[in-house]
């Protein structure tokens, strides 16, 4: 079933504590299964200059039906202008850690 596809769904945070926010809020309401916060170093071009930045990428973990949801609420929250949000099919992954994944999250279908 397409809809319950395992995928991680990624944004970056210029801080540890609006990744935090929105990570709770996102596993809170179940739309996801966990997210996972972890501090990376960005080179990015923006606005014609190229910036260097300490951020926070926030991976979750959840299931396809849910990304626009998930995207909207990123969007509500986000202090950026242009907010990173992408997702990756787990194509291929540990079929009970997939399992996991699809029992702890409610789909919006």
């Amino acid at each position: 079933m397409k809809d319950k596809e395992a995928i991680a769904v990624v944004t970056t945070t210029g801080n540890l504590e609006e990744a935090q926010r929105i990570a709770r809020e996102i596993v809170d309401e179940k739309l996801a299964a966990c997210a996972q916060i972890t501090p990376i170093e960005s080179i990015y071009r923006w606005q014609g200059d190229v910036h260097h930045s300490p951020e926070f990428k926030v991976v979750f973990k959840t299931v396809s039906v849910n990304y626009e949801a998930i995207e909207k609420v990123i969007l509500a929250r986000h202090s950026y202008e242009l907010p990173e949000i992408y997702a990756i099919a787990l194509a291929q992954s540990y079929a009970p850690y997939a399992e996991w994944i699809s029992a702890n999250t409610e789909t919006l279908a």
